[in-house]
């Protein structure tokens, strides 16, 4: 025999529409009682009705939430915030994973999604193409995405362009001149928008301080560890008068792997070369990597929020760039004095 309603308001002492209310969240209910009628819910395993719930209210009390891997750090974080907002509003989360760049991205667009069983969706990282933006308008779903711009859609995320910059002036501000960038796309899905903006922004800096964008030194580390090191390998097997000083990385999952790199080829970090990373990675703290950090689980609360009130009717409109902050540690430091200027120095 299932809990239902009745045996819920015989234990809390409260009629059975004000626990069909608390059950529900509604604004009308106060936040002590919602609290308590969903402790005894819990308590006596009451399962509530979702198909019952949808008729009487036109609602499926579910988000959608799309990713295209589910094994990367910035998508779990991300996922892991939507779901606790989702669960402190009493909702669920169903979760669609296209499954990266082999998955049947078509069937999760053109079915699954269709099926009506959400209220809103929340895409992480991903840009649409003109056949899946139908689809979704054609759902009359509020929709939000996680991470990079996406045209014609609202987003939660940082502002890539100010977070190279943060990069590169801290860099420069150590005195470093010769700055090697790591970049190129993520070939699980990311946000195609991201590695563009983040690349430009870093040239833009750069630039913007009389400093030279050298191509040989702008590589693909394809937003991955292993990317990372075959990267920084590659940088590293120079003659010392032609290393960097530093390297830049558009995610700390890349950082790392330079980090590795730096290691193999015999190179004291931050002695030889900085390496600085961008995200704020929990393995970047392990290791003392400097970084510009943002906080993805925050940003995945406010996304949920966000279309939660659409779903209650309230305003659609832009959201404003989610912070980031400077974390300096130890893979930073001024450059060593060149070989030449010593050796002027010393006469």
């Amino acid at each position: 025999m299932h809990t239902g309603i009745q045996e819920i308001a015989t234990v809390t002492g409260l009629s059975k529409s004000t626990v069909s209310r608390a059950l529900r969240g509604m604004p009308t209910v106060a936040d002590t009682t919602i609290d308590q009628v969903r402790r005894v819910a819990d308590e006596l395993g009451y399962v509530p009705s979702s198909a019952a719930a949808g008729l009487a209210t036109g609602r499926q009390r579910a988000v959608g939430v799309v990713v295209p891997v589910i094994d990367r750090w910035f998508y779990v974080k991300a996922l892991g915030g939507v779901d606790a907002e989702l669960r402190r509003a009493g909702h669920d989360l169903v979760l669609y994973n296209l499954g990266g760049p082999g998955g049947d991205r078509g069937r999760a667009f053109r079915r699954s999604m269709l099926r009506h069983r959400v209220d809103a969706l929340v895409l992480l990282s991903l840009v649409l193409d003109e056949t899946e933006r139908s689809e979704l308008e054609f759902t009359h779903h509020p929709v939000i995405v996680i991470g990079g711009p996406a045209p014609g859609l609202r987003n939660v995320g940082v502002d890539d362009l100010a977070v190279t910059e943060s990069a590169v002036a801290h860099l420069a501000g150590l005195g470093h001149r010769e700055i090697a960038y790591l970049g190129g796309q993520d070939e699980d899905g990311m946000n195609v928008a991201v590695p563009h903006l983040r690349r430009d922004g870093f040239v833009e800096a750069v630039r913007s301080r009389g400093l030279t964008v050298r191509e040989d030194r702008m590589l693909d580390g394809r937003f991955s560890f292993a990317g990372g090191a075959a990267a920084g390998a590659y940088l590293f097997d120079r003659a010392a008068s032609d290393r960097p000083t530093a390297v830049s990385c558009a995610s700390d999952e890349m950082a790392l792997g330079v980090l590795l790199a730096a290691a193999q080829a015999g190179l004291a970090v931050p002695g030889d070369v900085s390496v600085m990373g961008i995200d704020g990675h929990e393995y970047g703290a392990v290791v003392g990597l400097t970084t510009v950090a943002q906080d993805p689980a925050a940003q995945g609360r406010a996304a949920a929020r966000a279309v939660l009130a659409e779903v209650d009717g309230g305003s659609a409109g832009p959201l404003p760039a989610a912070p980031t902050e400077l974390v300096v540690r130890t893979t930073t430091a001024p450059p060593r004095v060149q070989r030449g200027e010593a050796a002027r120095g010393a006469r």
